[in-house]
């Protein structure tokens, strides 16, 4: 197995992650009101997905995450999607990522301070197939088995679709976690970050003590990190904090903006720390400060941070040098 973020890191103090996706290519004008969400946009405008990732490279991300959270083979089906359609759809999404990567690393002025960027396979939770919120629930009602018969189909695909990494992310609970963890031995080659979802300091979605995720998942050599995502930013450090004091491995920290998502309605409520604001985008990179500290070495963001908010946390955290 090789691990690439072991790599990075060598090399670098920290790895700096991209931003959202889908909320980018909302932003864009792209209309994801659909249970595919940022998947829609593989099969309507994959040029979009691409000039996203190459914003995101020119921000100063050293990673790309795929457009295929939501992109699963049942979701596909409901579309009337077949599934060798739906597999070149998965890997198109791999290839996308990797052609603006190929685009930004082809300029010279690129390269100078810069390690060569990853590309990430996003895997999301059932949750996430489900398009009703529930990776922010979890408490599917499937047993492990169930779980695994989900996941490994669309792991396979992505682990063999030429992506540096895998990104298991918005992860719900421990059970699926684990899960995941177990079916990377079915891929050696693969290696992965697991991120959790949490509702406050302490807990995932599901409620599962953070510290024990942890240390649970510190015994699987092919997870190369571990963190929280799509998370609001007050609870990161807190959450960082217990996971570090139970595992060696990296920590993943990127939040969301602190909005709150309703999945009935597709909007998004209250307050946020990012959204292009030089003042709250510079509050974001102070708190990835505070990330940095408790262990975090991967760092980005999640729903609702975009571009200038990731040159932003870069250029104010002094992150990366």
């Amino acid at each position: 197995m090789r691990d690439p973020i072991d790599s990075f890191l060598a090399q670098r103090p920290v790895l700096i992650l991209d931003g959202a996706l889908a909320t980018e290519l909302e932003r864009r004008g792209a209309d994801l009101k659909d249970p595919l969400w940022s998947a829609k946009c593989l099969i309507e405008r994959p040029d979009l997905i691409r000039a996203v990732h190459l914003d995101y490279f020119n921000a100063g991300a050293d990673v790309a995450t795929t457009a295929t959270y939501q992109a699963t083979f049942e979701a596909f089906a409901r579309r009337g999607i077949e599934a060798a359609r739906a597999e070149q759809l998965m890997r198109g999404a791999v290839a996308l990522a990797a052609a603006a990567r190929d685009d930004f690393w082809a300029v010279a002025q690129n390269r100078t301070g810069r390690l060569r960027p990853l590309v990430a396979a996003s895997i999301g939770p059932y949750g996430a197939m489900l398009a009703d919120g529930s990776e922010y629930r979890g408490h599917y009602g499937l047993d492990d088995t169930a779980l695994a018969a989900f996941h490994r189909p669309r792991l396979r695909v992505l682990a063999e679709a030429g992506a540096d990494l895998l990104a298991c992310e918005t992860i719900p609970s421990l059970r699926e976690a684990l899960v995941l963890a177990r079916l990377l031995r079915e891929f050696p080659n693969a290696s992965a970050w697991i991120s959790f979802s949490c509702k406050d300091g302490a807990h995932t979605c599901e409620g599962d003590p953070i510290g024990e995720c942890a240390a649970a998942l510190g015994r699987f050599p092919q997870v190369a990190a571990l963190g929280v995502n799509c998370t609001p930013p007050q609870y990161v450090t807190p959450l960082l904090r217990r996971m570090h004091a139970q595992t060696d491995k990296p920590l993943v920290a990127y939040p969301n903006s602190g909005e709150v998502y309703e999945a009935l309605t597709g909007q998004w409520n209250g307050g946020s720390v990012a959204l292009d604001s030089g003042e709250q985008a510079g509050h974001f990179g102070e708190q990835a400060r505070h990330w940095q500290a408790e262990g975090a070495r991967l760092i980005g963001g999640c729903c609702r941070i975009g571009p200038d908010d990731i040159r932003h946390l870069k250029r104010c955290a002094h992150l990366g040098h």
